[in-house]
């Protein structure tokens, strides 16, 4: 998102999915296809999958009910961005930088998603909260 909170123009290829927590499943479903058609190898689908539901489960059950996934080709990558509604977010540094503590048990999503993407970026502000991921294809 650009700092005046309008996001930047996404190409033609921009596929959208809203979705709930309950609609999960779907999300991997249409990303995974959306990769493969894109080119994206096997073995990177399956990190690409765990990055993005990390990412999309945090939405719908810290954001917001209902959650967005936009998916478009930058060249050699497929970006990724999750927005939700969420206002409440105030993160401690940059998002996904920390690894959680020694046996954690929750907060490791967002660290997650950004070891197994090529970048990551977290906004969240009065038009709620975007995740954007690149994953080389």
């Amino acid at each position: 998102m650009k700092e005046d909170g309008v996001p930047p123009p996404v190409a033609a290829t921009a596929r959208d999915l809203t979705f709930s927590l309950a609609d999960l499943p779907d999300v991997r479903e249409f990303a995974a296809a959306q990769a493969r058609r894109r080119g994206m190898s096997e073995d990177a689908v399956g990190d690409f999958l765990v990055a993005l539901n990390e990412v999309a489960t945090n939405a719908v059950t810290h954001g917001s009910t209902k959650a967005r996934l936009r998916i478009w080709d930058d060249g050699d990558a497929l970006v990724v961005e999750v927005h939700d509604d969420g206002r409440q977010w105030q993160p401690e540094g940059a998002p996904g930088h920390t690894p959680p503590r020694e046996n954690a048990t929750s907060g490791m999503g967002l660290w997650v998603a950004r070891l197994l993407s090529t970048d990551l970026d977290a906004r969240t502000g009065a038009n709620g909260t975007t995740v954007t991921m690149r994953f080389l294809v």
